[in-house]
This record gives structure tokens, sequence and C-alpha cells, in this order.
């Protein structure tokens, strides 16, 4: 069971650094990718457009997270309370999974908007990796 936790625990990681990156290169006006990562509405109009501040916050949360999860099981050696960071593993399950599940209109399994790029990818893509990312951090916080 550890080995099986200690490889999720690497796919989780590099996720969480991989999204990070991406983030960081979208705050800074790279454009790959980012068009169809914003949810629209059927006449294209986006819901939000994220600027620099935006993209930083949410790549520098990722890359925390990603910290986090290392350090929970054990790669970062930090003395710290360890229920405080079970606690914080389970949040970020908890966020996720929630994003998984979404608004219920634009974005998450259940959203009504579905025709749009977006709402396409969100169903192929962003949801189901939202769901792993959210069982993945739930299982660490329990099993580890």
């Amino acid at each position: 069971m550890i080995f099986f936790i200690q490889i999720l625990s690497v796919v989780l990681i590099a996720l969480f650094f991989f999204l990070s990156a991406l983030h960081f290169y979208w705050a800074v006006g790279g454009k790959w990718a980012f068009e169809t990562a914003l949810p629209s509405d059927e006449s294209g109009t986006v819901a939000f457009k994220p600027g620099f501040w935006a993209c930083a916050i949410v790549g520098f949360g990722l890359f925390t997270f990603g910290s986090l999860v290392a350090w929970s099981v054990g790669w970062i050696s930090i003395s710290f309370l360890p229920s405080f960071l079970q606690n914080i593993v389970w949040l970020i399950a908890l966020i996720f999974l929630a994003r998984a599940l979404g608004d219920f209109r634009y974005v998450g399994f259940f959203k009504q908007l579905k025709t749009t790029a977006f709402a396409k990818l969100d169903t192929k893509i962003y949801s189901p990796l939202c769901l792993f990312i959210g069982l993945s951090a739930l299982f660490i916080a329990i099993l580890y």
C-alpha cells in the first residue's frame, strides 16, 4: 500500500507543479491553451479573463499544494503539526472534488452549458483531472 501511495504522490506532485508552471506561463503572457481554459457562454464570451495577478496567485497556490503533498508524504522535512498538514491535504481534496462537481453552469460534471469549446474540454479533461487530483489527495490524507 505504501508503494501505491508513493506512486500516487509522485503523479499528484508532478501534476501540481506542471499546472503551477502553466499558470505562471499564462501570467507572463503565454498563449498556449489559455483561451480553451476559460469558460464561455454559447456566444463565445468568456466568463472572466484572468490577468497577471490571478494567474500568478493560482500558480503559487498550485505550487504550494504540490509542496504540501510532498511534505505530507515525508519528501520535505519540516517539523510541524502532522494533524494540521493532514487537514490541509483534506482541504486540497475537497477543493478539487468541488471543482469536479462544478458550479452547475459553466464548469464541472454537472454543468448546464455543454456545447462550447471549453465545456467539451472540461468534460473530457479538466473535470476528470480535478476528480483524479481530489481522489488522490483524499487517498493520501486517509492512508498516509
